[in-house]
């Protein structure tokens, strides 16, 4: 993959090249390869089917719980959330053991203790991991949701970015299944504090444990603001919030 340098920014097939538009700027990559009929009936290419069919369901699972989470997530991702996602739930797709190839599925991975350690402390802003922005110790209670900062010191215990005057915590428990979809979000109240010396305790607390079945997964976020004549705005559209999911049972 070659990356396209010019005073003119093409996207398209120009004979048998092809411009398109990446993260990073233009890429041009030679037109071809195998035809779409070939991959879905040549026998030579059944463990590419079967790769096709475990990638589609692994990114639809990446979809179940970026939507189940959306209200946290909005202001609180980078732009490679959904690849490194995917990436992440395939590791936990290859804990099913019990499944043939071609058919296991993030359900199941899911139901292992490795599958859960592979989604485990997932950061949807690789920009702002929690374990760099946050460096307080918390604690999780599982039954309720709840989150606790014992005598957090802004100042000293957070990295805010500069131009940030304030920051808020909030927590979300999440019950998903991924095998048929349901979920349940519960968010917690949100603490708003100003980025200074004093010592405040944190204690987020759900409005009610999540129900129903799949995995419990619970989330920590933390948000900057400036404020500007009493008025606190999202520093840089959200750019350097932290979100983490903290623990999966």
């Amino acid at each position: 993959m070659a990356k396209y340098k010019s005073l003119f920014k093409v996207e398209g097939t120009l004979g048998e090249v092809t411009f398109y538009k990446g993260a990073d700027g233009y890429y041009v990559r030679s037109k071809g390869g195998v035809s779409k009929n070939r991959i879905l009936n040549d026998p030579n290419f059944a463990r590419t089917r079967e790769n096709l069919t475990e990638f589609g369901q692994t990114a639809r699972s990446g979809k179940l719980l970026r939507q189940a989470i959306n209200s946290l997530l909005a202001d609180a991702k980078d732009s490679r959330v959904t690849s490194r996602l995917t990436k992440v739930l395939s590791q936990v797709k290859n804990e099913d053991t019990t499944s043939a190839r071609g058919q296991r599925q993030v359900a199941l991975g899911m139901a292992t203790a490795m599958g859960k350690a592979w989604l485990k402390g997932f950061n949807f802003n690789s920009r702002a991991p929690l374990d760099s922005v946050l460096q307080a110790q918390y604690s999780l209670d599982t039954a309720t949701g709840t989150i606790s900062v014992p005598d957090l010191v802004p100042l000293q215990q957070v990295a805010a970015p500069e131009g940030a005057t304030h920051l808020s915590f909030s927590a979300g428990f999440l019950n998903l299944d991924f095998a048929d979809g349901s979920s349940d979000l519960q968010l917690s109240n949100v603490v708003n504090l100003p980025i200074n010396g004093t010592a405040t305790s944190v204690d987020l607390i759900p409005a009610a444990p999540a129900t129903g079945t799949g995995q419990s997964c619970y989330f920590l976020k933390v948000a900057f603001f400036q404020e500007v004549n009493g008025i606190q705005y999202p520093l840089n559209n959200g750019a350097f919030n932290a979100l983490q999911l903290i623990e999966v049972l």
